[in-house]
């Protein structure tokens, strides 16, 4: 199916830490990009989470742009979500693994040819939403957070156009 990559996002630094009240820290802060590089098993080359084993299964997040339209705000900047790969035109939040399925295994291919993920766990908004976006965005974003992936070929995406293909259904 023919989807959009609205905006690829690497972070160097992990922006949004302590409390929401102290506000976030100084640059350098999640960073857009016209294209990434992927890599099989580690991630996004630049990100935060490349290669730390504690992240293998939640290296590249998955992030579909309808949920900040839900939102009611205007013009949402997509980056401030903090998602690596934000999508317009499918639901990505149903290819998470449920607690009696695995996650569905889906490729993006952006021109470049197509990268295979493996989707894990729900990514879980957090109370930074609401700094990030406006009051009511943390609650707003529950369950439309977005999936955390590993990827599973080395590859380029570019945002604009792109396929996306479901390879293997998520099963109940």
């Amino acid at each position: 199916m023919r989807v959009e990559i609205v905006a690829l996002v690497v972070s160097p630094v992990h922006a949004y830490e302590g409390r929401p009240a102290d506000g976030p820290r100084p640059e350098p802060g999640p960073v857009a990009r016209e294209s990434v590089t992927v890599r099989a098993g580690l991630g996004l080359v630049g990100d935060r989470y490349f290669n730390r084993p504690a992240h293998r299964e939640a290296a590249v997040t998955v992030f579909a742009v309808e949920a900040l339209d839900a939102l009611g705000l205007t013009s949402p900047d997509p980056v401030r979500a903090r998602r690596n790969i934000v999508l317009r035109g499918f639901d990505v939040d149903t290819l998470a693994r449920t607690r009696t399925a695995p996650g569905a295994v889906f490729s993006l291919d952006s021109g470049a040819g197509a990268v295979r993920f493996q989707a894990h766990r729900p990514a879980h908004p957090c109370a930074w939403m609401d700094v990030a976006f406006a009051p009511g965005a943390f609650r707003g974003l529950r369950g439309h957070g977005g999936v955390r992936c590993v990827p599973l070929d080395d590859g380029v995406l570019r945002v604009g156009a792109a396929e996306l293909r479901i390879l293997t259904e998520r099963t109940e």
